[in-house]
């Protein structure tokens, strides 16, 4: 089944050229069903880009997804067209009465820097904050993931030497989880991050439970709450081609970044990437809708708490 978005919104067209069903307003107001409603908080600086790799994942479950964009309202974001966010995006307050089945939470540039001193740090919390009584499920992705632990359980963030980038191999801590349904023994995920968070200190705190991780690229996801929470460090949502566009990037900048390790074919940045994370991606977000969205919240979407 399809998400639920505007006609004009620009992944819509990227995603009908991959023959991925999405639905105009229009269309599903004929429908007489219950749509899960999910909002998408986009940190990210390149927002078009991460609206369709999300998208992408989103789109591809037998259930109805509405979406609300939400943009913060004390950053302004300089990588994307202005207009471009005035059409699409909401701000917290317009959404802050809402409920939502599930939320997702993007990464952002600013892992080298201290939480507090992130210039929208405040807003961030309160929105945390929010979702725990707000939404059904949420998906806290990269940064946002080591934000997430550091503001509701105190787990703190290392800022790393070198960049972790790459495509890893990961094994499964909890093979039992529904969100592994259908995972295979090994499964690979990008990764894209100037900093981590560590086992010791995660297994310190009661509430949360470790049950991913990469003996390259270290813990992947931890839950809390029963699945009301799950926090990742890589970015399974990622195209194909997002670590080159980041590779080179970076290059042209006069960064030296190390190539992408497992990604281009013989390590060879003049070659095709080699594409190994897109099913254990489409698994992961189909579980996600699934089991933790769809099968736990309420009909009356009034009555998440």
């Amino acid at each position: 089944m399809p998400v639920k978005v505007p006609a004009s919104l620009p992944a819509v067209e990227a995603l009908r050229e991959e023959n991925i069903f999405v639905i105009d307003e229009q269309r599903a107001s004929s429908q007489d069903i219950r749509p899960l409603r999910i909002a998408i908080l986009n940190l990210m600086p390149l927002k078009i880009m991460t609206e369709t790799d999300l998208l992408r994942l989103i789109s591809n479950t037998p259930l109805q997804v509405e979406l609300d964009l939400i943009d913060t309202d004390s950053h302004v974001s300089k990588n994307t067209p202005r207009e471009h966010i005035e059409a699409f995006y909401k701000t917290f307050e317009e959404v802050k009465h809402n409920n939502y089945d599930g939320l997702i939470i993007t990464g952002a540039p600013v892992e080298k820097v201290d939480f507090e001193t992130v210039d929208y740090w405040e807003e961030l919390t309160r929105i945390f904050d929010w979702a725990k009584t707000h939404v059904t499920s949420t998906l806290y992705i990269c940064w946002a993931a080591l934000a997430g632990l550091y503001h509701h359980y105190g787990i703190p963030k290392y800022v790393l030497d070198h960049k972790i980038s790459g495509v890893f191999k990961h094994r499964i801590d909890d093979e039992l989880n529904p969100i592994f349904r259908g995972f295979d023994d090994v499964f690979y995920v990008p990764h894209s991050r100037f900093s981590e968070v560590r086992r010791e200190d995660i297994e310190k705190a009661p509430d949360l439970k470790i049950i991913a991780e990469s003996d390259e690229s270290g813990i992947y996801m931890v839950m809390a709450r029963g699945g009301r929470e799950f926090f990742i460090t890589g970015h399974s949502e990622y195209s194909p081609g997002t670590l080159d566009f980041e590779y080179r990037r970076d290059l042209e900048k006069g960064m030296n970044p190390a190539i992408p390790a497992n990604y281009y074919l013989d390590d060879n940045p003049d070659n095709q990437p080699i594409v190994r994370w897109r099913s254990h991606a489409n698994l992961l977000f189909s579980n996600w809708l699934n089991y933790f969205v769809y099968q736990a919240t309420p009909y009356d979407i009034r009555d998440i708490k």
